[in-house]
């Protein structure tokens, strides 16, 4: 594919449409053409993505998936749209898988040159992406936890991630509101209670007289 042309498509990519015609050169010379197949994978949950790719036709399903498999639709990407950019900036794994419903082309810009796209690390810039891209991993995470997990799998994945690491195991430093908890997993109040009430029976917590409350490792398996 031709310099020219690859900045022609550049430039009709909504993300792509502010950029100055140093960058968008620059991004030019960078990117290559890469189709994918019917249902073949583009990024995968749970892995660092390769690349950021724009999607130039055709179309992509973002789906999350538990352990027992079961998978719901995050977002569904048409043309314009791009992916595997929060990979890219905190360097984690992807949160969510994205596979092609149709055969689809899209412009492929490796982790190297996109690194080389981005502001300085130190910059107050980069460190607001950083800050958005944790708040989309922790929407993806709500979403995925209201389609896929029952009461009791909600409650159970909030205390884990409201936890910090203790020398003695996990423990959440501060007393757990009932109330604010049953905002988060959306569910009832007297919801929340039983189910706490439950896994303290379980032995799969325990509060301590200070409100602090120390997690089992049996809270995993719930």
């Amino acid at each position: 594919m031709s310099m020219i042309s690859n900045l022609d498509l550049i430039r009709r990519v909504p993300v792509f449409s502010t950029i100055t015609p140093e960058q968008a050169q620059l991004i030019a010379n960078s990117v290559v053409k890469r189709r994918f197949r019917r249902g073949e994978i583009m990024v995968e949950q749970g892995h660092l993505s390769p690349a950021l790719y724009i999607l130039l036709n055709g179309r992509a399903r973002v789906l999350a998936s538990d352990h027992r498999g079961r998978e719901v639709i995050l977002a569904v990407l048409e043309p314009g749209d791009h992916v595997g950019e929060m990979s890219l900036i905190d360097n984690e794994p992807a949160s969510a898988t994205v596979r092609s419903e149709l055969p689809t082309d899209t412009l492929m810009l490796s982790r190297v040159d996109f690194a080389r796209c981005l502001p300085e690390t130190s910059s107050l810039s980069f460190a607001i992406m950083r800050g958005l891209v944790r708040r989309l991993r922790a929407a993806d995470r709500q979403i995925e936890s209201l389609a896929l997990l029952d009461v009791y799998g909600r409650v159970a994945r909030t205390l884990v991630e409201m936890s910090d690491v203790d020398p003695n195991g996990r423990i959440i430093p501060h007393k757990v509101s009932r109330q604010d908890m049953a905002k988060v997993v959306g569910a009832s109040r007297e919801m929340v209670s039983r189910v706490m009430k439950d896994l303290e029976g379980r032995g799969a917590i325990q509060t301590l007289p200070d409100g602090r409350v120390v997690l089992k490792d049996s809270l995993l398996q719930v």
